[in-house]
Order: structure tokens, then C-alpha cells, then sequence
């Protein structure tokens, strides 16, 4: 079984050498890059140019999904491998992958992902889900197609053709307070567009009551108090998340309009 790889990059320069150095067992390695200006691209060729890869440029229109289906028709094998830049794929989950050779009892691969919050991996609260069950990241082409503009899902055809690996993509997410505030203003706006589109609303005890119950839930019944000062960190700053997507949507339902 052959595999292509495919990681979107926006100025990934601290990250990049990181997930290609898992990516050794794969057969193509496509990078999608919405116009870099840092060194990432320069890291890309220096550490591929003895490996088979694409450097394709493409803006990303603030629609991931469309971005991960347009990299998918584009790769050379039938079995694709997504992975962010901020990630990187552990020695156990590599040699799951090989192993699954040319059997076809499954067409897709739920993979599971721990993460890593200021030096400290987080084992409850808002990761846990993706620590125990993990997403689908290695399909085949025909099996199925990415949906939704931000936190992107994969649609498979046939859910009975679904596997489970064993092994982890280790996930560095938010180095710094600024990265972190960076990123949750830029995908809050991004989920609050995409509701607006699809004509959905909110109201003042949703702005309020929402981000709140989401807190208790991943601090306490999920157990992120487990995790530390990070994971009080983790689990106020993902609700504030919550928040901003609800009062970016109700400005631009009041207004009518997106900015």
C-alpha cells in the first residue's frame, strides 16, 4: 500500500521539521501552502529534496475543507494521510500504518491525537475525546471527502469500512498566550461566518450561559482540573473560544453583514 501525505502550512516554520521527520514511511508528501513568508517552504525543500513531494500554493479562503479535497485529488496514491504541520506521528502509530499492507478490510482509519500544552500532555477535559477516540485521518481516496469550512470533518461512504489504530499523532498546539489568542480569534471568526451562512442564531442566554457550561463541563465532569494550571488554561481559553463565535455571529446577524 503506497500513501501520500498531505499537510497545509501557513508559516509553519517552527513546526514543519518536526512532522517531516515522522513522515519517513510515506511515499509522497504534498504540501498545500497558503503563501508563506517565513522560512517554511525553504525547511520543506531543504529536508524533501532527496523524497518525492509537492509544493503547491493556494490561498486558503478561509474554507479548510475545501482546501484538504483539493490536495486529496491531488495526490499520486490511493491511500492519503492528513496531518497537520503542528503534529507529528509517534513510532507505535507508524508501524500500525505499515502493517496495514495491501488488506482491504477498511477503507478509513480513525487515528487518535494526545496533545501537548506548555510542556505537559493533557489527558482530560477539551482533549480528551481526541486522546480516546481519535479522527479520521488516513482514507482512501474514493472512500469519502472533508466537510466544513473550519474544524473540518471527514464524510466516509461507507462507515462499516472504518478502522481504529493503535498509536498516537502527537499534537503541539499554542506555544505561547499570544499564539493561543491568535489562533482563537482567527478560528472564532471563521466558525461564526460559517453559521451565518447557514442562517443560524443566537441570543444573550446562549452568548452567556454556552461558553460557561462548556468550562464546568471540560474543567469538572471531564476532569481538566486533572491537568493542572494548563489545563485551567486550556479549558477557559477553549469556552472564551466559545464565546467569541457567539457574539461574532450575533454581531453580523444584527448587522446583517460580515465585515
Amino acid at each position: 500500500m503506497k500513501i501520500s501525505a498531505v499537510i497545509l502550512t501557513k508559516n509553519e516554520e517552527k513546526n514543519i521539521s518536526r512532522c517531516l521527520q515522522s513522515l519517513d514511511f510515506v511515499d509522497e508528501i504534498i504540501i498545500l501552502d497558503d503563501f508563506s513568508t517565513d522560512k517554511t517552504l525553504d525547511i520543506v525543500k531543504n529536508k524533501l529534496k532527496s523524497r518525492n513531494y509537492k509544493i503547491i500554493k493556494k490561498a486558503l479562503l478561509n474554507d479548510f475543507s475545501q482546501q484538504k479535497n483539493y490536495s486529496l485529488n491531488r495526490a499520486t496514491n490511493d491511500w492519503v494521510l492528513f496531518i497537520d504541520a503542528d503534529e507529528e506521528i509517534d513510532e507505535e502509530l507508524k508501524k500500525n500504518i505499515i502493517r496495514i499492507g495491501d488488506q482491504q478490510s477498511f477503507s478509513a482509519y480513525y487515528i487518535k491525537r494526545r496533545d501537548f500544552f506548555w510542556e505537559r500532555e493533557l489527558r482530560f477535559g477539551e482533549t480528551r475525546k481526541a486522546r480516546d477516540l481519535g479522527f479520521i485521518r488516513l482514507f482512501k481516496k474514493d472512500s469519502g471527502f472533508w466537510v466544513g469550512k473550519v474544524h473540518e470533518t471527514v464524510a466516509i461512504k461507507d462507515r462499516n469500512k472504518t478502522g481504529r489504530l493503535n498509536g498516537f499523532l502527537n499534537h503541539y498546539p499554542h506555544p505561547s498566550m499570544e499564539d493561543f489568542l491568535k489562533k482563537i480569534n482567527f478560528y472564532s471568526t471563521l466558525r461564526a461566518k460559517e453559521l451565518f451562512f447557514l442562517k443560524k442564531k443566537t441570543h444573550l442566554l446562549e452568548i452567556i450561559f454556552f461558553p460557561f457550561g462548556k468550562f464546568l463541563l471540560n474543567y469538572f465532569f471531564y476532569f481538566g482540573f486533572l491537568d493542572g494550571i494548563p489545563g485551567f488554561v486550556y479549558a477557559f481559553l477553549m469556552s472564551f473560544h466559545s464565546f467569541l463565535v457567539r457574539a461574532k455571529l450575533y454581531q453580523y446577524t444584527y448587522q446583517k453583514k460580515i465585515l
